[in-house]
């Protein structure tokens, strides 16, 4: 895995990044906890590379777990009109992470099974897409995050990472299965394609009873 990190980090100092001058929309919690959307900037969310463990062809379904232990995560992706503000209704939301010990599915050891962390939602009429999953694992060189591709009409209009503030993973790393293994290498301060624009792609994120609920709006344009 180290390899194909190192690989890719001279793929991004050679090639660069989109996103530089892009932002992002932002939620705010109501008084019954539910993620709210507050004035959406109508701006572009930062591209960023898609990385070297994306898979194809995954399944549509909300929960991404398929069992595997960590705290327990709750995502809320709203996709809208980078030009217009609306929401945009059944875009193909496509993530995909690494579990609580850092591995993803289809690689290393986690070539057994090509779909734990992995899954597609639809937008509904508010442009807002759903998952269940657990906080992501760290693994060598790369801060805790999330990858994201949206498709509209089949066109991948957006390809980035989300991530998390460190204090918070902080306080879930200091939880089982998490504290079995060292002291993470690598924050959000000193990770290479969180430099590249990852301010602007950091969820927020509440908790709720011993689980946490994370959101973010993106911007992207149709085509």
């Amino acid at each position: 895995m180290t390899d194909l990190i190192t690989r890719r980090s001279a793929l991004v100092k050679a090639g660069g990044f989109l996103g530089a001058l892009v932002g992002v929309g932002r939620w705010r919690f109501g008084s019954t906890g539910e993620a709210q959307a507050a004035p959406v900037a109508c701006v572009l969310t930062p591209e960023m590379t898609e990385g070297p463990y994306y898979i194809s062809g995954e399944k549509l379904r909300r929960n991404i777990t398929d069992g595997r232990p960590g705290a327990g995560l709750t995502l809320k992706l709203m996709v809208v009109d980078a030009t217009t503000c609306r929401p945009i209704k059944n875009a193909a939301v496509d993530i995909w992470h690494a579990d609580a010990g850092g591995v993803y599915s289809g690689f290393g050891s986690g070539a057994s099974s090509r779909t734990f962390m992995r899954g597609i939602q639809k937008t509904d009429a508010t442009g807002l897409a759903r998952f269940r999953s657990v906080w992501p694992g760290w693994y060598q060189g790369r801060t805790v995050h999330i990858h994201v591709k949206v498709h509209v009409a089949g066109n991948v209009v957006h390809t980035g990472q989300l991530y998390f503030p460190d204090s918070l993973t902080d306080k879930v790393f200091r939880r089982r299965p998490y504290n079995h293994r060292p002291k993470r290498t690598t924050r959000n301060a000193n990770d290479f394609v969180f430099a590249q624009g990852g301010k602007r792609s950091m969820l927020r994120v509440r908790k709720s009873g011993n689980a946490y609920v994370a959101a973010i709006t993106m911007g992207v344009h149709r085509s």
